[in-house]
């Protein structure tokens, strides 16, 4: 809530070339630099959501593209500190 966009690291730069996982190995690790692309924020109060439905548009586009680069789906998204603040998406049970 209230970002304009939102980076997302999909990759990683190593002596110039690109590295789609995480590096492993330490020096590895410290001469990486993230590559990120953006995506839309939202500005809509999300703590009040009780469904996937209920989410701004660009939220919900936000998650399936975290499903999408990540390979694997969703189970729950927090929307506020509180427990009863999340949001099943996907019945991980």
């Amino acid at each position: 809530t209230g970002w304009e966009q939102i980076p997302v690291c999909v990759a990683y730069e190593i002596d110039g070339k690109r590295v789609e996982e995480l590096p492993y190995s330490q020096t590895d690790f410290h001469h990486a630099k993230p590559i990120y692309e953006t995506l839309p924020g939202w500005s809509e109060d999300i703590t009040k959501a009780k469904s996937f439905g209920d989410l701004p548009k660009n939220a919900q586009a936000y998650v399936k593209a975290l499903e999408e680069m990540s390979g694997a789906p969703i189970s729950a998204i927090g929307v506020g500190p509180g427990r009863d603040e999340t949001i099943e998406i996907n019945s991980f049970i």
